[in-house]
């Protein structure tokens, strides 16, 4: 396994800056914020949301697109200028100073394989019928590889020396995996530290991973069982999805997760509340490196749509600081603060081996061993069913989890 040693102990909060501070949702709408010089300094609001991320348990800040674009950000205009409606350079910077000073690493968004139609690498090839648009959009052009992959990795070094730590590869699926590796190696030989992981909905993840020299790619395939397997109480799609996940740990730690941009939120997806504690325990207890979707620890819902504008709910705006949460969310955010402190104290979850030992449709137990510490397995029960359960010695209240470390 290739990742940077930090990775080990790495928990994201991902936000969505466009939407998270509230900007227009395109450059041509009037910006109230906006000074003389049409730049609106949005990103340094999120230095005052840092306590809040380490309060729950995470040490990174995963950012979606923050480059110059004309709309939703994977638009992308120019790599090498910050939104306008965001900020511009020096603002990322002080955020990113302002997250290392606190021990927080830093991602971006890298959307390299397609950008807006006013990108100079495609602006002169519009009306060329070889053209071709990512996923029939007509606003995002697709990149010509190999001719684009120095301006990808120009982009890497660019914002790599400004201090980012990790880059998600945006709609990696999508994009011959080899062509990574004309991209990556010198990159990476300069920053060797940075963690680098592909978005890849489905397909062959352990060849993905092999063939890009990428660190990991998102595990959507432990996200779909997830909330499926809880709202049909069948544990046994989970049970499938998380063999898979122990396969994948031999070659890779994928990146988890049950929320993010592109997808309805947990709270909205499961169509029974009292299971988001069942969703948030598999985050924060089974291997991998989670991110927590902004807002997902003090319960916000959203429904994604296939339309025009349909991801504005679940990209919301947060309130101007933590301190205007509501009250409504105090013990949902208690419980993730709970679980992933756990996590915390049991760092080698992050790549250990795994195992179900329960199984029913209504009942799942897993225990987790460490590869290479001495130290005690861990257990973690879920019941959604309407009945206590038993797992070893340990009660399961109906409707709930529980979770211990072996002290024999």
């Amino acid at each position: 396994m290739s990742e940077p040693g930090w990775v080990k102990d790495a928990i994201f909060w991902h936000v969505f800056p466009l939407g998270a501070l509230g900007a227009p949702d395109t450059r041509d709408d009037e910006d109230p914020l906006a000074g003389p010089d049409g730049i609106a300094h949005r990103l340094p609001d999120l230095i005052g949301w840092l306590d809040h991320l380490l309060a729950i348990g995470c040490n990174g800040l995963l950012l979606g697109p923050v480059f110059s674009s004309y709309s939703h950000g994977y638009d992308t205009l120019d790599h090498f200028s910050v939104d306008s409606r965001l900020g511009d350079e020096a603002d990322l910077i002080e955020l990113i100073t302002a997250c290392h000073e606190r021990g927080i690493k830093v991602g971006l968004d890298g959307v390299f394989n397609h950008v807006g139609r006013g990108h100079a690498l495609v602006a002169d090839r519009l009306d060329d019928p070889s053209t071709t648009f990512f996923e029939g959009h007509s606003g995002l052009v697709n990149l010509d590889y190999p001719a684009a992959s120095p301006l990808v990795a120009e982009v890497l070094t660019y914002w790599s020396e400004r201090g980012v730590d990790c880059w998600r590869m945006d709609a990696a699926y999508a994009m011959n995996p080899a062509t990574w590796q004309t991209i990556l190696p010198p990159v990476r030989e300069r920053f060797p530290e940075l963690y680098i992981f592909g978005e890849v909905i489905h397909g062959d993840y352990p060849a993905i991973v092999a063939e890009s020299g990428f660190d990991s790619v998102t595990q959507y395939e432990l996200w779909k069982a997830t909330w499926s397997a809880l709202n049909d109480a069948n544990f046994y799609e989970l049970e499938h999805a998380l063999a898979r996940h122990a396969s994948f740990l031999e070659t890779f730690i994928p990146q988890t997760f049950v929320s993010n941009h592109d997808v309805t939120r947990i709270a909205s997806r499961l169509t029974d509340r009292r299971h988001l504690v069942h969703a948030v325990a598999l985050l924060a207890l089974v291997p991998g490196t989670p991110s927590i979707y902004y807002g997902d620890e003090d319960g916000f819902t959203g429904t994604k749509y296939e339309r025009l504008g349909g991801d504005a709910e679940i990209r919301p705006q947060l309130p101007a600081s933590p301190a205007e949460l509501s009250e409504l969310g105090r013990g949902l955010r208690a419980r993730y603060q709970e679980l992933f402190g756990f996590r915390r104290r049991h760092r080698w979850l992050h790549d250990a081996h795994l195992e179900v030992i329960e199984l029913t449709n209504t009942l799942l137990a897993l225990r987790l061993t460490p590869r290479e510490e001495a130290a005690a397995p861990v257990y973690l029960a879920l019941n959604i069913g309407d009945e206590q359960a038993r797992v070893g010695d340990r009660d399961v209240r109906a409707h709930d989890i529980a979770y211990w470390a072996d002290q024999a």
